[in-house]
């Protein structure tokens, strides 16, 4: 339906009007822009600090199951020590009551054998606490971090809302004008335009032409094609940066002619004198 007033209304007015609306809904698009960049990087910030607590969050939880396994391992090897502890102290036990000298040297063996289960025990449960103190301070950091993160995340929320509530109401508004200003563009020069806006760093489609030359890319506009865009007589685009030109005036904007005159030096004659 939409599609069907642009094509009706567009092909009864004239070029002339159809680049005023044109450049009046590009003005409507500008604010809207202007309201984005008010916002600036505030939903990408509030985005990334999201996915920074996320991360931290996942990182604590790795590390609290690297403590936990650690605190395991002393638990087992503390247990393991006390039954290799209870071992020797049966096998001193039994050692006095040998019958003869081969029971004695199972015996001997049993108890080295033990206390080298005691040493290595030793050795794994100083490992483990070493373990356990780097994940208790890495864990304290991470969840110090997160917490600041949490607290930066809230304060950018909290701006982020309080933009987007004053603002909210101008862009709406300012949406709605956009609409019904479609409603009234050729069909194809609105999607010519979009196009261009999209290619544009600036968001510019149309642009005025300024001291000779375009507005949006600043190159300088032949004199023929300058008449042309005076003319109103069709639609030019600039051959450089492919941008809609219109003529300032038409546009609403006053230009100020800023005549340069250029002053050329006075040179001194010098008269001969006759001999």
């Amino acid at each position: 339906m939409a599609k069907e007033i642009r094509k009706t209304v567009g092909s009864e007015i004239t070029v002339e009007q159809k680049l005023k609306s044109l450049y009046k809904y590009q003005t409507v698009l500008s604010k809207i822009d202007e309201i984005r960049i008010l916002r600036g990087e505030l939903p990408l910030e509030v985005q990334d600090l999201e996915d920074e607590i996320e991360g931290l969050g996942a990182r604590v939880t790795r590390i609290q199951e690297e403590l936990q396994k650690a605190c395991s391992d002393i638990n087992k090897c503390n247990e393991e020590k006390r039954q290799a502890q209870a071992a020797i102290e049966r096998c001193q036990s039994h050692i006095d009551n040998v019958r003869n000298s081969r029971e004695y040297d199972a015996l001997s063996k049993e108890i080295e054998f033990q206390e080298l289960e005691i040493q290595l025990r030793d050795k794994r449960i100083k490992e483990a606490n070493e373990i356990k103190a780097n994940c208790e301070k890495n864990l304290q950091r991470s969840i110090e971090q997160r917490d600041e993160r949490i607290s930066d995340l809230d304060a950018k929320k909290s701006e982020l809302e309080e933009i987007v509530t004053e603002t909210k109401a101008e862009e709406e508004n300012l949406r709605d004008e956009a609409k019904i200003l479609e409603a009234t563009l050729d069909y194809r020069l609105l999607s010519s335009f979009k196009r261009i806006r999209k290619n544009s760093h600036n968001g510019l489609g149309i642009v005025c032409v300024q001291r000779d030359a375009c507005g949006g890319c600043f190159n300088k506009i032949p004199p023929q094609r300058q008449l042309d865009v005076r003319m109103h007589k069709k639609v030019i685009v600039c051959e450089y940066c492919g941008r809609i030109l219109i003529d300032p005036e038409l546009a609403g904007i006053q230009v100020v002619h800023q005549e340069e005159e250029e002053k050329k030096p006075r040179r001194r004659r010098l008269s001969k004198k006759a001999e």
